[in-house]
């Protein structure tokens, strides 16, 4: 994760997360989640992006409705407005890790396997991640 440029935020899940892949067959989810600081509060949405196992994971296990804790990094994107004209902003959250919120409700976790380098199963030829685990090890 890059430094200065980390958030966590909490929230519910807007829409189900939308699984798709890149030309190159690299897994991509997206979805948003609304934040509020009260009740009384305007909710402020972020947009969020998962790449590969975490996209995987992500799809199955988050829809609508949820409330998730989001760990990442911002990137900002801009584009013109073809009605207007103008110049349009976006931050959006790049994530490192998604997890359920267990403030108001339980999960239970099921764990992928991991072949013997140490790497989630199926991702062939993909670094092992970088962990203080040996590789005869599970991540958690």
């Amino acid at each position: 994760m890059a430094f200065g440029n980390t958030i966590t935020i909490t929230g519910n899940v807007t829409g189900d997360p939308e699984l798709r892949f890149t030309q190159t067959g690299t897994e991509i989810c997206k979805f948003s989640i609304a934040w509020n600081a009260s009740r009384d509060s305007e909710a402020m949405f972020f947009n969020v992006t998962c790449w590969e196992k975490l996209a995987v994971n992500v799809a199955e296990s988050i829809e609508k409705g949820t409330r998730v804790t989001v760990i990442g990094r911002l990137a900002q994107s801009s584009w013109d407005d073809k009605e207007t004209g103008q110049k349009r902003y976006a931050v959006d959250i790049t994530a490192e890790d998604v997890g359920p919120s267990l403030k108001w409700a339980t999960v239970e976790v099921t764990r992928n396997p991991y072949d013997d380098d140490g790497a989630p199963a199926g991702n062939q030829g993909q670094a092992a991640p970088a962990s203080n685990f040996s590789t005869d090890e599970e991540p958690f």
